[in-house]
């Protein structure tokens, strides 16, 4: 292994003998100059790993020379070395983007912690984290064995996803594959869980708070009606990808709480987010507004009128509030939101569906590229977190803040990367979904689907009599038997929705207050 390069700049480098020394003695290997223009042209000659600076020289000053570094090398760490304290020196060498700051006098063993600090990072984070998850892995495998309420669940895939997260930062592959393979386990233990409990709740077993419940007892109770309150819900939206979007909005919010909820069945917009708005599971929403409730073969869209919803919920809650609705499916609706957002600022409850992830999932499954993007999980957090830096969203968000507005955020349902096929059989009238289907004289494997014969034991609408719903587990997904394997090929490793697992039911939603 090469011995890293150190380069150090200053007028008095002759006093600085006993730390080259020190620093050679560790393996380090040292290169010296006296002054900044020498400095500058040696970085353009010659690779090395990093660059200590001092700030106070005679001839080009360490800022200038600093400049000059990163023009030439953005990427050279370079850390200031300085007698001075005063604030701005510290301010401009923070602007040029400086690796470490060490106010002089400096000893031997603050320079070997800046550079263990900057150029083995990576390798202590790593060791650091995989030995963390290492005492974590054995109590979520017990964790596993034992769970059985819906607490538990959400407390256990909160860890999963904290672990995901964590682990992603580092290089060690089977780390992140032993993480997989839990995810995994706790998908199959939890799918058993819903199928055990799922009807029960609505036949008055105790229950997570669901879809249907989430604007009553948690919306509602927190409108604030002197600052106004924009909730904001994303379709799609993840557990990990919130997490991803949280130290962006943290800039601008603080948190206050987070509540998690279950999405009903199926987790699909259609349903769950219907069921948010009109407060009524699906069998009470067709019952009562026909009108507005489409099934899953009616034409025409099957979210049009959630702002419909919204009007009858509030009317039945007997909350007098101003408040306006906003659908943003396109960049030019919410560009144009982002600027008359100063419109809706007297209004006590400004509601806004984002429907971009939810485009990007469908993306996905329809463009190469957008495959190629977001190949996993981490990549699918990625692009999200990359739409949102840039997104008028965000500038929405940013304008709240400022009017000193409540904010809620939260979403519908989640997605899972789909893995595995499971054939099914259908009479011709039978839904589209990958995820779940509904129709007559369903055929398929047992095993791998949650079978609900009586869709009314859970609150569902059914098409026909003898209509029967079935949810797809863990990560398979629905294909017919004719053309088979291009049907498989199409939509295999991509992001769907509408089953059971953990990333599609248990559901954020955030509430913070302005900055």
């Amino acid at each position: 292994m090469n011995a890293i390069k150190i380069l150090w700049v200053d007028d008095e480098i002759e006093l600085l003998k006993p730390h080259l020394l020190f620093l050679e003695k560790k393996g380090y290997d040292v290169s010296t100059c006296n002054n900044g223009t020498d400095a500058i042209e040696t970085v353009a000659e010659e690779n090395f790993d990093i660059v200590f600076l001092d700030e106070n020289m005679p001839g080009i000053s360490g800022i200038e020379t600093l400049s000059q570094i990163k023009s030439k090398i953005p990427n050279l760490p370079v850390v200031m070395i300085t007698k001075s304290e005063e604030e701005y020196i510290m301010e401009e060498a923070i602007g040029a983007k400086i690796a470490d700051y060490l106010i002089k006098p400096v000893n031997p063993n603050q320079i070997l912690l800046s550079l263990k600090k900057n150029l083995d990072h990576s390798r202590l984070v790593t060791e650091k984290t995989t030995s963390n998850y290492q005492q974590e892995f054995r109590k979520i495998s017990m964790d596993l064995a034992m769970v059985n309420t819906y607490e538990e669940w959400v407390d256990l895939y909160k860890k999963l996803i904290h672990w995901e997260i964590e682990l992603e930062s580092i290089a060690d592959q089977g780390m992140v594959e032993i993480l997989e393979s839990q995810k995994e386990e706790a998908n199959s233990q939890f799918f058993k869980f819903i199928v055990n409990h799922y009807e029960g709740w609505f036949k008055g077993e105790d229950k997570p708070l669901l879809s249907f419940e989430l604007f009553k007892k948690v919306i509602a109770p927190r409108i604030n009606k002197d600052k106004g309150t924009l909730l904001v819900v994303i379709d799609n939206l993840r557990y990990d990808q919130l997490r991803v979007l949280e130290p962006i909005i943290n800039n601008y919010y603080k948190k206050d709480e987070e509540i998690s909820y279950y999405s009903i069945l199926p987790t699909a917009t259609q349903y769950a987010r219907n069921a948010i708005f009109s407060g009524l599971t699906p069998l009470e929403m067709e019952k009562q507004f026909p009108q507005y409730w489409k099934n899953d073969t009616d034409d025409g869209g099957k979210n049009l009128f959630e702002n419909e919803f919204l009007n009858e919920q509030l009317k039945r809650l007997r909350l007098d509030i101003k408040h306006e609705y906003f659908k943003i499916t396109s960049l030019p609706q919410g560009k144009e939101l982002a600027t008359n957002f100063k419109s809706i600022k007297d209004n006590d409850l400004t509601v806004i569906v984002y429907n971009f992830v939810d485009m990007l999932s469908h993306s996905r499954t329809e463009m190469d590229m957008i495959k190629e993007l977001a190949s996993d999980d981490k990549a699918y957090r990625s692009l999200t977190l990359s739409w949102f830096k840039n997104s008028p969203l965000l500038e929405i968000i940013q304008k709240a803040q400022q009017f000193g507005m409540k904010l809620i955020i939260t979403t519908d349902h989640g997605t899972i990367n789909t893995k595995r096929p499971t054939k099914i059989v259908g009479e011709k009238e039978i839904s589209a979904n990958l995820r779940y289907k509904t129709g007559r004289s369903l055929s398929y494997t047992e095993k791998e689907v949650y079978a609900v014969k009586n869709p009314k034991d859970i609150q569902l609408p059914t098409i026909h009599m003898s209509s029967s719903f079935v949810f797809a587990k863990e990560d398979y997904f629905f294909a017919y038997p004719n053309n088979f394997n291009h049907y498989v090929k199409y939509y295999k490793n991509t992001y769907q929705h509408g089953g059971i697992s953990l990333e599609e039911m248990i559901i954020p939603c955030v509430i913070m207050s302005p900055k």
